[in-house]
């Protein structure tokens, strides 16, 4: 939100990468401030800035969760938004932003929604290495509701190589899913994080449901496999190189 910082970072920038968001939705239920501040007003300055700098590419980084829940099937870019809790809401104001810019300005924006990313180094909020560093201290592993909701998985060098695809081979001005395809339920994830520590399946311990948990997000993103990218790590491969 600082618009002179953001001025001296983007010097001498050709491309922009905007994945700078405030993004646990548990805490934007908590407190939407810090959401709308930097997830909009900080998109906002974000966007001015690389406009009136001239960058040649602006990627605004999304998420699968402005579609809202899926329950069967799968949705493309041509979905309506249907956001549920205020982070989502937060992240489908700055794609409306991110897209009146390129259609006002004409401004090289290209909005790139993945699913759930995971890898090494993530931050232990989030679910998978909450699970991970819950699971070496031997301290219950919380699931809310029934554990079914499902969500599909992406490992981190694949989120990094389909955004190199779009910076290479992107068109301008569209909007792009990245999937990935790996669904299972979050009390399977967690089970499987449990069985690869070696730890009792007794530390899952379930909790009441997230207000407005949706329970499942699918998306079709023949889009940008059509520009030859693919996901290249297996879930368990990638949990194993997260869990060392």
């Amino acid at each position: 939100c600082d618009a002179a910082a953001v001025r001296r970072a983007l010097g001498g920038c050709r491309i922009v990468v905007h994945f700078a968001a405030e993004t646990h939705v548990d805490r934007s239920i908590t407190n939407a401030a810090p959401f709308l501040r930097t997830n909009v007003e900080g998109t906002y300055t974000l966007l001015q800035e690389a406009r009136t700098a001239g960058v040649s590419r602006f990627l605004h980084i999304s998420t699968d969760e402005v579609y809202g829940p899926v329950e069967r099937g799968a949705v493309d870019e041509q979905a309506r938004l249907s956001p549920r809790s205020p982070y989502a809401a937060s992240k489908a104001a700055g794609d409306l932003l991110a897209q009146s810019f390129r259609d006002t300005f004409g401004f090289p924006v290209i909005v790139v929604r993945p699913t759930n990313i995971y890898g090494p180094g993530q931050f232990p909020e989030k679910f998978i290495p909450l699970c991970i560093t819950n699971g070496f201290e031997g301290v219950p592993v919380p699931i809310y509701g029934d554990g079914q909701q499902r969500r599909a998985w992406l490992f981190v060098d694949d989120a990094c190589a389909a955004l190199r695809t779009l910076v290479e081979r992107g068109t301008a001005g569209e909007v792009y899913n990245v999937a990935g395809g790996d669904e299972r339920t979050n009390l399977d994830t967690a089970a499987m994080v449990l069985a690869k520590l070696g730890r009792p399946q007794e530390l899952l311990q379930r909790v009441a449901d997230r207000p407005g948990h949706d329970r499942r997000y699918a998306m079709d993103d023949a889009k940008l496999r059509a520009l030859g990218w693919q996901p290249q790590t297996p879930f368990a491969q990638g949990l194993e190189a997260t869990i060392d």
